[in-house]
């Protein structure tokens, strides 16, 4: 077995964990906690910026919603398959460097998007635009492990995933004027120089690792402390969280990416308007987002099928009337309160793994879950794609309906509490 290299290991010979006060535990987290949500809502700003410039794009390429919806399918099928990839690097390499790189080269294929002279070429600039934003996941969520203890880890973890929605619910409100202002093209440019002096800046406010003995588990799992990471990649438990969030990031990926062209094409809102509905069901998904995770650490870490269950039952339930609204209002209000209840299952899927691995292969079991939700991220867009051009967007959004039924469903097939990992 190749030896796990890690940030910790290095900090270890010159910090205690005696020098760790509770306060300072406390600051590290925190402090850890503001910097990954800056640096994932970057991430989310420039992924969904394209969800707004679909029609646009489609308009000055001559493409229909099956091929711009390849857009999206192209990267997600790109950062999926990197995903795993990406979680050895973390773990062999530590978490710093990788997200640097990550973060100033996404920002470069941003720019160039804007530059593309065909439809083929803007392919493949979102390809390649997916690689780089495909090794940031595992090696943001590694960060967090090394800065954290297991008691905190799905609050602070929240925090960071409620990301989704604040780059979701700005990227409208910012990338919606700018369309309208100086066109699609230049709308990316402007978008990558602001991502690069907000990712160098992020990286240098990142606080060093807490000591080993302090963010790995020693009271909750029962797996041995020596876990290798061919055993994590094995282990069917984590591929079956791997699965859950397969089935409920369809939700996310969809709304994202066609309810901007909904609005404009069923609703006929104009673009700045657009971005204003489309903004808010995300922003309220902040703050549901970070208050799942508050609840799993203090209640649901050990019931967490049941809590799942029944949030995904009311999320499809809210779906069914917002497919049935009759106006732009009624469609916005259910749908802010559909992103809203679905948020908060968020954590109830990472937080059991993430107590249960300890930090030196945290980045492995994070690429492999991850690769599950971004499967959603290749089929929700094309399908609904296909779905919109064949036969209407009811039809679409109905098959959101059909996925969160089902994560209700994957749900009890996961394991509920540590006791019932196996790595062997």
């Amino acid at each position: 077995m190749s030896p796990v290299r890690t940030e910790n290991t290095a900090e270890s010979t010159k910090d205690t964990p005696e020098l760790w006060t509770t306060r300072r535990i406390n600051r590290t987290a925190l402090l850890t906690m503001v910097v990954m949500l800056f640096a994932w809502s970057v991430d989310y700003v420039d992924r969904f910026s394209i969800s707004m410039a679909l029609p646009l794009i489609g308009q000055e390429f001559g493409v229909g919603k099956t091929e711009q919806g390849w857009l999206i399918t192209v990267f997600a099928l790109v950062y999926m398959v990197c995903q795993i990839p990406a979680g050895y690097l973390a773990d062999r390499f530590g978490s710093r460097g990788p997200m640097l790189v990550t973060l100033i080269m996404w920002s470069v294929f941003t720019a160039f998007s804007g530059m593309a002279g065909t439809f083929g070429m803007l392919l493949v600039i979102r390809g390649l635009f997916g690689v780089c934003q495909g090794c940031f996941p595992a090696a943001s969520i590694k960060a967090i492990a090394e800065r954290t203890t297991p008691e905190n880890r799905a609050t602070t973890t929240g925090v960071m995933m409620a990301a989704g929605g604040v780059g979701a619910g700005v990227a409208p409100l910012i990338v919606g004027p700018l369309l309208v202002a100086v066109g699609w093209r230049h709308t990316f440019v402007w978008i990558a120089a602001c991502g690069v002096l907000l990712g160098v800046a992020v990286w240098l406010i990142l606080p060093k690792p807490l000591p080993a003995k302090l963010s790995e588990n020693r009271k909750e799992t029962q797996a041995p402390q020596g876990i290798s990471r061919k055993q994590v990649l094995r282990s069917p438990m984590i591929w079956k969280f791997a699965l859950l969030f397969c089935v409920s990031n369809m939700l996310a990926y969809g709304l994202v990416t066609w309810v901007p062209s909904y609005l404009v094409e069923v609703r006929h809102l104009p673009l700045d308007q657009t971005g204003v509905y489309a903004a808010i069901p995300m922003l309220v998904g902040i703050g549901t987002t970070i208050l799942g995770g508050w609840l799993f650490d203090k209640y649901f870490h050990d019931k967490a099928r049941w809590y799942l269950a029944v949030v995904s039952l009311v999320t499809a339930a809210l779906l069914a009337l917002m497919v049935n609204a009759s106006g732009t209002v009624e469609f916005t209000v259910y749908e802010t309160l559909a992103v809203g209840v679905s948020s908060m299952a968020t954590m109830a899927i990472f937080g059991l793994p993430f107590r249960v691995l300890p930090p030196a292969v945290a980045g492995m079991g994070a690429g492999i879950i991850n690769f599950g939700g971004q499967v959603a991220g290749a089929v929700a867009p094309v399908v609904m794609g296909l779905l919109a051009d064949h036969f209407s967007f009811t039809a679409a959004f109905g098959f959101l309906i059909v996925t969160t039924v089902l994560t209700a469903v994957v749900a009890f097939w996961v394991p509920q509490h540590a006791g019932q990992f196996s790595f062997r």
